[in-house]
């Protein structure tokens, strides 16, 4: 090979290694953001003679997600036992309803309690709890408090 031929195979692979470097985020996989937020049960939950005697935990997806399964666990839970057991789970079988907000404790269209009948557990005052989402292939883990008493 000439020097010239070198110095192209040489600058291509330059310009490809570049190129991936700088549209690395591109092959990630997409994670799922959570948040929470404290509100007031509204009338709809009232309409359907829900528990609605205090606050009510909506956890907010950063975008519109097909869940295939959802846990809540509390905190010490998973620090203290190899097989946590959840206060709350619920799964699909095929096909969930896209969401891009879900109340704790409520049904979610589309997804059933894993085990037949079991609802969830009230949070406990003060207790820090984990909440894991899968929607396909994504997966996200959220931290989160339950009530407090000024709450």
């Amino acid at each position: 090979m000439t020097k010239k031929n070198i110095s192209l195979i040489i600058l291509a692979l330059l310009l490809a290694s570049l190129s991936l470097y700088l549209n690395r985020d591109r092959f990630r996989s997409d994670s799922i953001q959570i948040g929470e937020r404290w509100t007031e049960p509204g009338q709809r939950m009232a309409r359907r003679n829900q528990k609605a005697n205090g606050p009510v935990l909506r956890f907010l997806l950063d975008r519109q997600v097909k869940l295939t399964s959802l846990k809540v666990i509390p905190l010490s839970d998973i620090q203290t036992n190899k097989h946590p057991h959840p206060i709350w789970e619920m799964i699909t079988d095929s096909n969930s309803v896209p969401l891009k907000e879900f109340i704790y404790g409520m049904p979610i269209r589309g997804m059933r309690p894993s085990v037949k009948g079991a609802t969830a557990d009230p949070l406990q005052t003060n207790t820090q709890y984990r909440l894991f989402v899968e929607a396909g292939s994504m997966k996200a883990e959220h931290d989160f408090t339950g009530p407090t008493q000024s709450r």
